[in-house]
């Protein structure tokens, strides 16, 4: 009997010990309900966060506006099919002022995905549609709150506007988007002077603030015709948002020629 049973209690062991093996191994491939949802509710909590300060879901291709002041629904937003009659004003121009097709941007110029539509598209349509005529292009500032230089970007390529016209505004708008923004003001000073500008006059201009309300009627402005992030395009008046590839330019371009 004393043997019976101590064969017994082995048996117990060896089974005990074959558990705690497979349970050892099991943890490194599985999640035990306590800790799945415990990192479910962190990876929920994250997107939500995400999308709540910055306004968008990654790969959406715009940046979201999440200033306070501004509509959730303006009046007058576009939809699909309708035109939106957008006012040029006194905003630059970039190519033929007589150009049968009309890009109105709205960008911001800490916007990442307006910096990829700078990079990856704009060259193609000034080489297909702008240097041929056909295009011109209407930038306008809609810098979001949350991009700490923004505002000020903005207001350096305004402020290089006053001293060389639309064409001196460009120059200054692709040192802009090609080097960045992340210096702040010291940057744009320096950009200022490789562009051969007045170092005085700009930098005065500048600290001033002299373009700062014009820049935020700008945002307010697209704001009542429907922009919600950056970049957003109306191209003869059809809003096209996002860092769009170039093939869907050509289309909705193509449609108006």
């Amino acid at each position: 009997m004393t043997e019976e049973k101590e064969n017994i209690e082995e048996e117990s062991k060896e089974e005990q010990n074959l558990e705690k093996k497979e349970d050892k191994s099991g943890e490194t491939v599985t999640f035990k309900k306590e800790t799945l949802w415990k990192t479910s509710t962190f990876v929920l909590a994250a997107v939500l966060l995400l999308v709540v300060v910055f306004g968008v879901l990654p790969g959406n291709g715009t940046t979201g506006n999440v200033v306070a002041d501004q509509p959730s629904a303006a009046p007058g937003a576009p939809t699909p099919g309708v035109k939106v009659d957008v006012e040029i004003g006194d905003s630059p121009i970039k190519g033929d002022k007589n150009a049968p097709v009309t890009i109105v941007e709205f960008s911001d110029y800490e916007c990442p995905f307006c910096a990829r539509f700078y990079s990856q598209t704009l060259s193609q349509i000034q080489k297909e549609y702008i240097d041929t005529g056909k295009v011109k292009l209407v930038f306008k500032d809609f810098p979001l709150g949350f991009h700490q230089n923004a505002q000020k970007a903005a207001e350096a390529a305004r402020c290089a506007r006053d001293q060389g016209g639309d064409e001196k505004y460009y120059l200054m708008h692709d040192k802009l988007f090609e080097l960045g923004v992340v210096g702040g003001v010291d940057s744009f000073k320096q950009y200022a002077k490789d562009l051969g500008l007045d170092s005085s006059k700009f930098d005065s201009c500048l600290t001033s603030g002299k373009y700062g309300e014009d820049v935020k009627k700008d945002m307010s402005y697209g704001s009542t015709i429907g922009v919600k992030g950056t970049p957003a395009f109306f191209i003869n008046g059809n809003l096209v948002s996002g860092a769009q590839p170039f093939q869907v330019f050509q289309q909705a371009i193509e449609a108006e020629l």
